[in-house]
């Protein structure tokens, strides 16, 4: 994999000393090369900020109550064990985390630059502290290996997981880090308390599957759970995951200019994505279960922060685990990366409901994020107000609304109310009011705004093209950028220069001022996603789109993990209506391995399957689905599953290869700031 580029990040500026240039050049190779990525090609560095975005900056610093140290002593509280170096590889040798490139300029004691938002830096501050800590006596937390928390909670003879990170590189290494503290116990359950994969996708480096479908070790998530966690990551999993690159940041530069984390955490590990399946079911709030002498009572929370995620109250410690629904930021209704829209007038809802079955009997809050609270009273005023800020922004926004602002403009107008506007929980480091007031209009309302001109428009190209021409050419529009950039009018620059690049790709001058317009909205952002966004937008247009080897968006367990019927659907979706035009084939499918038998009908370049088989198909094919499972993977070929006859075919033989012809294999790195 190798990046080919000139000018990987942007302009260096003259002002930088020759020490400096040389500290970011270094920053940014091993940044690179932390993520494998083989370098090629000179290098040159991002613009300073502007006057214009010191200002806003220093806006926020004062706006702020930055002398509240309190979540600062949070993070730090408990803290028993941590390694000085944190960098976790492979068995090969590839990196998947790389805390010291965010250590290396991201300290308590160094104030904001002027390149980060002074509010986002403080939440990088806080979310590069690291370690083994102690919640109360029995409950530990693995901070700072991954984007979310490891939770372990000592049993009877071992240890129960909540959430087990991103990849089991990263799940490995924070329980090793516990058995250098506790020594080796084994994990006796482990708990999935929602359908993200960054609380799921490390289980097999804590636990094998063998010992799970053994019964050994109970994998225990809400309803709903594996289609969720299946079905989001597959169905559209391609767009999302390319939109993930810009929503995190992973292939930024960490330094002053690039990465300094997710706001939910710093960003997503390189490693390998794993998933078992439960073995217990969580279905109603109230129902309890006891794991290694360990009794846990469930509050289930359906379509909060994710389809299928529930919170736990552990009455032995007096201890209340909020799996996502609250954090120490204020979340998404509706991520960058795309998902389907939150209901944010439910989540606010399930938190009241925290506080009216549980707030009277809790002495520590903590979660799959952040760090943890203590004291009644200090919980209860925390979860009031997080509950207030989504059902502010649902009541706000919906009685906007309701006097007729479409979501664009109610985005500018809402504001919240002081109470929540200094609360440092609440502040947009993942989701932002701007965006999230759009998410909650959506939800009710749709794309479209009420306004006939917005019913049919051009798509991006073809309208560029004519507010390039209606707005004189592209040499007028980019004399009036920079005047405008000058005045430090970034949002409208952005507007305006998108169209000079949608209407010609190949112009080098816009793409160069969008680019510095993007970034010094990035370095404006509050938002740590919204910083990625304009940063890895700044980066493409100056390099193009990475020429790197891009990520499945199905990993093999999740293919695995698919029964026929989500199977099928995702087919669907990949069906290139072109090559479909005019077919007709008719294949009975029958899954000796799991006694399922389906027909599945390719007809007006639609795929449909049923489990009523009928009796005059083109073809039958018997087989198992992991041998289907190898076939998607790639792994095997159909001719080879034929001829070792893990495929067997009856009827015409042409049928199988030709129904499977029939399907895209989407392409990871299509264009986002260019057309």
């Amino acid at each position: 994999m190798t990046i080919h580029d000139n000018n990987i990040v942007g302009t260096f500026s003259s002002r930088k000393s020759t020490r400096s240039r040389k500290y970011s050049r270094l920053l940014l190779t091993s940044s690179l090369l932390a993520f494998g990525l083989p370098l090629s090609g000179g290098f040159a560095f991002a613009d300073p900020a502007t006057e214009a975005t010191k200002a806003s900056n220093k806006a926020v610093l004062e706006a702020l109550p930055f002398n509240d140290r309190q979540d600062f002593e949070d993070a730090q509280r408990g803290l028993l064990r941590k390694p000085e170096t944190l960098i976790i590889k492979k068995d090969n040798g590839d990196v998947v985390w790389d805390l010291e490139s965010y250590k290396k300029f991201i300290a308590i004691e160094n104030p904001a630059p002027d390149t980060v938002n002074p509010s986002l830096w403080r939440n990088a501050q806080l979310n590069v502290q690291y370690g083994l800590y102690e919640v109360v006596d029995g409950i530990y937390q693995v901070r700072g290996y991954d984007l979310a928390n490891i939770t372990f909670i000592r049993g009877d003879t071992g240890w129960i997981i909540f959430d087990v990170g991103s990849a089991s590189e990263t799940a490995k290494a924070a329980y090793d880090l516990v058995s250098e503290q506790f020594g080796k116990l084994p994990v006796v359950g482990v708990m999935y308390s929602h359908s993200h994969g960054d609380h799921y996708g490390g289980v097999k480096g804590v636990v094998s599957e063998e010992d799970v479908k053994s019964g050994k070790v109970p994998i225990i998530a809400p309803e709903g759970f594996m289609q969720h966690a299946v079905s989001e990551g597959v169905i559209a999993g391609n767009a999302m995951s390319r939109r993930a690159t810009y929503m995190y940041g992973v292939f930024l530069p960490r330094n002053e200019e690039g990465s300094v984390g997710a706001g939910l955490g710093l960003t997503n590990p390189l490693g390998t994505f794993t998933l078992i399946a439960p073995t217990e079911t969580i279905t109603e709030t109230g129902q309890t279960l006891t794991v290694d002498g360990v009794e846990m009572v469930f509050q289930m929370t359906p379509g909060t922060e994710a389809p299928s995620e529930m919170n736990i109250y552990l009455p032995k410690f007096k201890a209340m685990w909020m799996a996502e629904n609250t954090t120490n930021t204020m979340h998404n209704i509706l991520t960058l990366r795309g998902a389907q829209v939150r209901d944010a007038l439910n989540w606010a809802k399930y938190i009241n409901q925290t506080i009216e079955l549980y707030g009277d009997k809790v002495d520590v809050k903590f979660q799959s994020h952040h760090t943890p609270k203590w004291g009644q009273d200090n919980i209860i005023d925390y979860l009031k107000r997080q509950r207030d800020l989504y059902k502010f922004i649902h009541d706000r926004s919906v009685n906007l609304m309701n006097q007729g602002y479409n979501g664009e403009e109610i985005s500018e107008v809402i504001k919240l109310p002081a109470s929540l506007e200094s609360l440092w929980s609440g502040r947009g480091y993942y989701g932002t009011l701007r965006h999230n007031a759009r998410a909650v209009y959506q939800r009710y309302m749709g794309w479209y705004d009420a306004n006939p001109s917005d019913l049919n428009n051009l798509p991006p190209v073809d309208a560029a093209k004519k507010y390039v021409e209606y707005m004189g050419g592209e040499d007028a529009i980019l004399k009036k950028a920079q005047a405008d950039f000058d005045k430090g009018e970034y949002r409208w620059i952005a507007t305006a220069l998108k169209h000079v690049v949608f209407a010609n790709p190949d112009s080098e001058a816009g793409k160069a001022m969008l680019a510095r317009t993007y970034e010094q909205l990035g370095y404006q952002a509050e938002s740590g996603p919204w910083r990625s966004v304009y940063l890895q937008g700044a980066f493409e247009l100056r390099n193009g789109v990475p020429n790197i080897k891009a990520p499945s968006s199905a990993s093999p367990d999740a293919i695995r993990a698919m029964d026929p019927e989500m199977l099928f659907d995702f087919l669907g979706v990949r069906l290139n209506a072109e090559k479909a035009e005019g077919k007709k084939l008719t294949l009975n499918i029958n899954f000796t391995d799991i006694g399922k038998k389906y027909t599945v009908t390719v007809e007006n370049s639609v795929l449909n399957y049923t489990e009523k088989q009928v009796t005059d198909a083109d073809a039958t094919a018997t087989l198992t689905k992991v041998a289907l499972d190898d076939v998607q993977l790639g792994t095997a070929t159909i001719e080879q599953k034929i001829q070792s006859g893990d495929i067997k075919m009856e009827g015409n033989q042409e049928t199988l290869p030709q129904f499977l012809g029939l399907f895209d294999n989407f392409e990871y790195w299509f264009n986002i700031v260019t057309p």
